[in-house]
């Protein structure tokens, strides 16, 4: 149960400095996409993953990097290509001759921060060899299953399936990310920044990490304490009943979605120094998490838009 606002932990005065400090560091990275940047954060604080959709050149690579290398976790990145295979992602046994028994040779899913760059341009066969590591945060290889480290956080870039040489990912592995965003193109002036700025691979190669394994720890189980009233918890039934008759949708949101939806809203509150949620919270967040998660009819518009449908027909009471 969640604790009450009277008695939900707030973060400490270092550690919240540290994540504003964090977020600072990431937005003079990535110009002029304070709201993105937030939603990053937010899926890590949720102990979720964030899948980054766009058309190439927007930053979704670069986004990734910032967030690892402000991080301070171990970082391993795997180009998803159509020659992978699962063995690439998540490690692969051999046999040792000598010893006389097969060893396990962990693969770069062994990490705490994960890039899967263009994730959709791999065969689905390679896809979900992330299914059990996203979902269990483990893998199992010959029967035996090795734990992931502790945080684990999958950053996903994909490209728009309707570009060439990608594979849509299927409803499950989707599912599996807490968060889908879109960068978009930057404004002027921030696209002026980026034009006549320095590189941003040099200027990420110099960033410090402000966070540790344990301030993420900590931030993540402060995350857990924020309170949910009873009556934002019937907003959100209320948005998943909505989504399962809203006009166009074919599949509504699960009761997984839902509690995605107030794991993500819990950290969005935290992050902007409140003990509990307001529909406020869920409102800024719901696109994100929803949109992907619906399956829309032929005819319907694109998940996005039948996500801000959902949104604004159901009212706060």
């Amino acid at each position: 149960m969640a604790a009450s606002p009277s008695t939900a932990r707030m973060l400490p005065d270092t550690l919240r400095t540290a994540l504003d400090g964090a977020q600072t560091q990431v937005n003079s990275l990535v110009l002029g996409k304070p709201t993105e940047v937030r939603l990053a954060f937010v899926a890590l604080l949720s102990d979720g993953h964030l899948l980054i959709e766009d058309l190439p050149g927007l930053g979704k690579t670069t986004l990734a990097h910032a967030l690892a290398a402000t991080l301070g976790l171990d970082f391993q990145r795997v180009q998803f290509t159509s020659d992978l295979l699962p063995a690439d992602v998540v490690g692969v046994s051999v046999f040792d001759p000598q010893a006389r028994r097969f060893e396990f040779h962990p693969g770069p899913v062994f990490t705490q921060v994960l890039l899967a760059d263009e994730i959709n341009r791999a065969p689905p066969r390679t896809q979900s060899a992330l299914l059990e590591a996203m979902a269990e945060h483990q893998v199992t290889v010959d029967g035996t299953s090795h734990p992931l480290p502790d945080p684990f956080f999958v950053i996903a870039t994909q490209n728009p399936v309707d570009l060439s040489g990608t594979y849509p990912l299927p409803d499950s592995q989707l599912d599996r990310f807490l968060l889908r965003l879109a960068l978009g193109y930057p404004g002027e002036q921030a696209e002026r920044d980026l034009l006549a700025g320095t590189d941003r691979r040099a200027l990420i190669a110099g960033t410090r990490p402000l966070l540790d394994v344990e301030q993420v720890r900590e931030a993540r189980r402060a995350v857990q304490a924020v309170h949910a009233s009873d009556a934002l918890v019937n907003y959100v039934q209320a948005l998943l009943g909505r989504s399962r008759k809203h006009p166009g949708v074919r599949v509504g949101l699960s009761p997984r979605a839902g509690l995605a939806l107030l794991r993500a809203a819990r950290a969005h509150a935290l992050l902007l120094g409140r003990a509990h949620v307001v529909p406020e919270d869920v409102q800024a967040l719901f696109g994100a998490v929803a949109a992907h998660r619906l399956v829309a009819d032929a005819d319907a518009g694109s998940d996005a838009t039948l996500a801000k449908a959902i949104l604004h027909a159901v009212p706060v009471d």
